[in-house]
């Protein structure tokens, strides 16, 4: 697993880690994911998870770690949640500071199966949330259908944004429809100060991205005074 930090300018502050697939040599998640097939799926779900959990509390990491889940993997929420339960109480990880994030690139064509699934999550009091948003297969049917704890926004959204009205344009209206949900956003992909600026300017003030830190193989990336410094224009800290 590679971390990478989660944070929030008002407070400069990292309020948690994604917890990122590596091969054992550290190769990419895609080289990882593409031997992932309906034989190993659920096992490797399951196996990732667990490695999460037992790696960031050996890390010692403190607020939220968000984890990747496999819609398709899980077969009934309640009985596959057992592994994770299991693994936080093992390794004294508190499980209200987990967070279950799905993909929306992912072809889920079960809406209902989804549901149920952040349905039982949240019941558990794990956070839930909605990765890449904006660039996946459902787009706002998924949103229609569940309301997540957190949407992250995609990065092929915030890219640049701070030289694209277009893309101010739509960014804007999803933050605002956020806000009217009760929803939390975060801006993925940040690589620069000026897309962070730009983006708080929107009212968004929890990110991720290389700007920050880029993620550190079995290790916990720090966000050094310099970054915190250039993007506090707009947080009046």
């Amino acid at each position: 697993m590679a971390f990478q930090p989660l944070v929030d300018v008002r407070t400069r502050s990292v309020i948690g880690y994604e917890a990122l697939v590596r091969g054992l040599a550290q190769e990419p998640a895609g080289q990882v994911l593409a031997q992932v097939n309906d034989t190993n799926r659920y096992a490797f779900d399951q196996g990732c998870r667990v490695c999460a959990i037992e790696l960031a509390a050996r890390l010692g990491l403190q607020g939220l770690l968000s984890i990747n889940f496999l819609p398709n993997a899980v077969y009934r929420p309640e009985t596959c949640i057992r592994a994770t339960l299991n693994a936080a109480r093992a390794h004294g990880f508190p499980t209200e500071r987990l967070m279950f994030e799905v993909t929306e690139s992912e072809q889920v064509t079960d809406h209902a199966h989804l549901k149920a699934i952040f349905t039982e999550y949240r019941r558990q009091g794990f956070t839930t949330a909605i990765d890449d948003f904006g660039a996946g297969h459902s787009g706002l049917n998924l949103l229609a259908e569940f309301q997540p704890d957190i949407v992250k926004l995609d990065m092929a959204l915030t890219r640049n944004i701070h030289r694209d009205r277009v893309r101010r344009s739509i960014v804007q209206a999803t933050a605002g429809m956020c806000a009217d949900l009760g929803i939390r956003l975060i801006a993925e992909g940040i690589e620069s100060a000026e897309e962070c600026l730009a983006l708080q300017d929107l009212g968004i003030h929890l990110f991720q991205g290389y700007f920050f830190a880029r993620p550190g193989f079995e290790h916990l990336p720090t966000v050094g005074p310099e970054t915190w410094d250039a993007v506090t224009r707009t947080t009046g800290v």
